[in-house]
């Protein structure tokens, strides 16, 4: 019981973390993209292709409403108490990422930012689409466990948004000491560091919640 307590309660911290970041991100970006104006863009546009801005905002209202619903569909209070409920908020995430996703790929058709930048927008959306279909897939078949694991993977690749901006807050930072760092540099570097990092962290705790034990069982 005493060994339990503790990872209980990081697994608390965690989730805390994660839905507090996950909102405040939503939070923070949502309203930039509500006002109309291209200046206030946090991506960088191309000025002759107004589409660009316009599918910027299409794939921003789902994707800040899929960041903050996330983790609540990982509580297994609200899984427990209020299945319903969730099967709800699972619906309306699942119509969220492919509409994000979808749009994210016009996005990136347009994006200044060179072709590193947009090929790791295009494997993104794709791992996006295709992790949701496989924990679709998979609760409808009534894997429910193996359902989890898609669909951690699945907001893993989501929450990279959350992480993107925190990998350009470093990178900006760096700018001081590094002046030969140029913003597409920064830019590239932190869209794959966000998507590689997000997925390690995802796969690190589908172990832990389902090899790990089993490894203890056994032992």
């Amino acid at each position: 019981m005493t060994a339990f307590l503790p990872r209980r309660r990081r697994r608390q911290i965690i989730w805390a973390v994660t839905a507090v970041s996950a909102v405040a991100a939503a939070a923070f970006s949502l309203p930039t993209y509500l006002t109309g104006d291209t200046s206030a863009s946090r991506i960088p546009l191309d000025p002759d292709i107004a589409l660009h801005y316009l599918s910027i905002v299409v794939h921003a209202l789902p994707a800040s409403l899929l960041l903050a619903i996330g983790p609540f569909q990982f509580a297994a209070t609200l899984r427990a108490r209020r299945p319903g409920l969730h099967r709800v908020l699972g619906r309306v995430y699942m119509v969220s990422v492919v509409v994000a996703a979808v749009v994210a790929i016009v996005a990136a058709t347009f994006s200044v930012s060179g072709i590193s930048a947009q090929i790791a927008f295009y494997l993104l959306s794709a791992a996006w689409i295709y992790s949701l279909v496989q924990g679709y897939r998979a609760i409808r078949q009534g894997q429910v466990q193996l359902h989890r694991i898609w669909m951690i993977r699945n907001y893993a690749l989501s929450f990279a948004a959350v992480a993107l901006r925190a990998f350009l807050g470093l990178g900006l930072a760096l700018r001081g000491p590094f002046p030969s760092l140029t913003f597409a540099d920064i830019y590239t570097t932190s869209v794959w560091s966000s998507i590689v990092v997000c997925a390690v962290v995802a796969e690190y705790f589908i172990i832990q919640k389902t090899i790990t034990p089993l490894v203890r069982k056994a032992a």
